[in-house]
């Protein structure tokens, strides 16, 4: 089975900032352009057997299926819908980050919206 991958755009934006960062205050153009198409691949790669990677054990992110991808020093955060077959990427954050608090205050965000 093979699952539409979906990008979301707050993930995509992390993405332009990782490549950002390399390229102009490391001053590494060609490694962000590396480390991007690393990460994208792995994004992509989600479309077969999405659940091979851990669950993200903390509420609310469990009980909505989110999962865990390593790449290098990056840790994308995903959803696998299995009743509908895709999987959205939501977030790719440096592992040294305070992630926690990060998708933390996405939960507030999300909550505020729907309200």
């Amino acid at each position: 089975m093979t699952y539409d991958v979906k990008i979301a755009n707050r993930a995509l934006l992390d993405l332009k900032l990782i490549y950002e960062y390399i390229a102009n205050a490391l001053m590494e153009p060609l490694i962000a352009e590396k480390q991007y198409s690393r990460i994208e691949k792995a994004a992509y790669s989600l479309a077969h057997m999405p659940e091979r990677f851990r669950r993200y054990e903390k509420e609310p992110w469990r009980s909505r299926n989110l999962r865990v991808m390593p790449v290098d020093n990056y840790i994308v955060f995903y959803i696998a819908d299995n009743e509908n077959e895709t999987v959205t990427v939501i977030r790719i954050m440096y592992d040294r980050r305070n992630t926690e608090k990060e998708l933390d205050d996405m939960a507030r965000q999300d909550n505020c919206e729907q309200h």
